[in-house]
């Protein structure tokens, strides 16, 4: 019998991250998230894609009592499962990154298989990021470093 990983959360806990995490998975296309959330995710998602490849009145109540958002339901269902009607499992892929900078836990990313990042980017609005005050002396002098050593290149 296949086990559950606990990821040191309770059930109620658990049950609740992978539903956040499946619906924003489904939104984004790719999410960055530790190795075992990850692994745990992929077995959620792509049994979540099989019941959108149903497209019956069970399917979607199904999918609407898992997924927290009614317009991530409609993609599942419109956009995401279609996509996959040739494809009999697999959905989702699974890429390690290596450890997390603060705690050392191993990162990676779950994608769906059809993710374009050129497409998934060109929908969202990103903002240029913010400096801040103290970092900005910082930041000049490593672009001061870095003209330099360009210059010198070329040379």
């Amino acid at each position: 019998m296949p086990s559950v990983r606990k990821l040191g959360r309770k059930s109620d806990h658990r049950k609740a991250m992978m539903r956040g995490m499946l619906t924003l998975l489904l939104d984004k296309g790719r999410i960055e998230t530790t190795v075992h959330k990850a692994k745990e995710l992929k077995r959620v998602a792509d049994k979540m894609i099989t019941v959108g490849k149903k497209n019956t009145d069970a399917a979607k109540r199904a999918a609407f009592a898992y997924i927290t958002k009614e317009e991530i339901v409609k993609k599942l269902f419109d956009q995401i499962a279609p996509s996959f009607e040739d494809r009999h499992g697999g959905y989702t892929r699974v890429l390690k990154l290596g450890p997390r900078r603060g705690d050392g836990a191993e990162m990676a990313i779950i994608e769906l298989v059809n993710y374009e990042p050129s497409k998934a980017k060109a929908d969202e609005k990103k903002a240029k990021p913010r400096v801040k005050r103290r970092n900005v002396k910082r930041v000049r002098r490593l672009i001061a470093k870095q003209t330099k050593r360009r210059q010198r290149a070329q040379k």
